[in-house]
Formats: structure tokens, C-alpha cells, sequence
């Protein structure tokens, strides 16, 4: 099972190179190998290239992940015909029942495991949120790093 963007109180007691630093967002568990669905308004293939660009209200859900956006280019791999990367672009949402990222474009590797959000990123918990320009998750592993001016805010107590 892999483990993907939450945000734990360790976070509060980071240090102000939070953004050199990795960081372990685990605690979500989501199954790769899970079939992948995707809706949108329109649909492109490109059999040459092994590509399919999904565009318009595209959504797209792999066990409990779902990932929303403007467009999605699928990329399949040119021997098994399985996907192998996500490329989302024009608001991107990665989400969950109880976490959420934000971000103007994402990178989804499915076969290298990692995923790359870039623009204006917002991961949110509950109350408690963080931005940055860039994030990088390891979904094996659930360490991050976020780069590029982060900020943060903890709701702490019973607000």
C-alpha cells in the first residue's frame, strides 16, 4: 500500500528550511495497482506516440485518489500498453475523503511512483494547511519535499 499526503503535527515543529528538508506527508493508503478511471468531455488518441489527452472537466479516480483538471495527457507504456504517467494541467485537485493538494499542474509517474506538483501548490489537512511553488512525493516512501517559498498554518486545540 502506498502512503500519500497527509500532514502531520512533526510539521509543526519544523524548521524554517522546511522547504530543503524532506518531509513525510504519509498516511493516506492507496493501491497502485488499482484499475484507473478517467471522465472528460473530450478525448484524443495518439497511436504513434502511445498518448491519449483527455480535456474539459476531466476526472480521474485509482482506488480512494482522485485527481481532477482541465486536461490530462495519459501516457501509456509502448510494450504493455499500461498506463505509465498522468500529466495534468489547468488546476489541478489530487484528493482524498480527508486531504487535498492543489496546484496549476501536476505530474503523476505511475511506474517511477513519484508525483510532481508545481504552481501555486496548496496541501491541506483538516484545518491545517501548507503552500509552496513545487512538491515532490515519493508514493512508495510518503516523504516529500516542498520547494519555492513555502508557507504554513496549524490549527491546533479545538478550533
Amino acid at each position: 500500500m502506498v502512503r500519500v499526503l497527509s500532514v502531520l503535527a512533526i510539521l509543526c515543529l519544523a524548521s524554517p528550511i522546511l522547504a530543503q528538508t524532506n518531509i513525510n506527508l504519509g498516511g493516506i493508503s492507496a493501491d497502485p495497482s488499482a484499475p484507473v478511471e478517467v471522465a472528460a468531455d473530450s478525448l484524443t488518441v495518439d497511436q504513434d506516440t502511445g498518448t491519449a489527452i483527455f480535456t474539459g472537466n476531466v476526472r480521474i479516480g485509482q482506488g480512494d485518489l482522485r485527481l481532477s483538471a482541465a486536461s490530462v495527457e495519459v501516457v501509456y507504456g509502448a510494450e504493455t500498453g499500461e498506463i505509465t504517467r498522468l500529466k495534468a494541467s489547468g488546476g489541478v485537485t489530487f484528493a482524498t475523503a480527508t486531504e487535498a493538494a492543489e496546484a496549476q499542474s501536476a505530474d503523476y509517474d505511475i511506474a517511477g511512483g513519484t508525483l510532481v506538483l508545481t504552481g501555486d501548490v496548496l496541501l491541506s489537512q483538516g484545518a491545517s494547511a501548507i503552500t509552496a511553488e513545487q512538491m515532490t512525493v515519493n508514493l512508495t516512501t510518503g516523504n516529500a519535499q516542498m520547494s519555492g517559498r513555502v508557507r504554513t498554518v496549524f490549527q491546533q486545540g479545538d478550533n
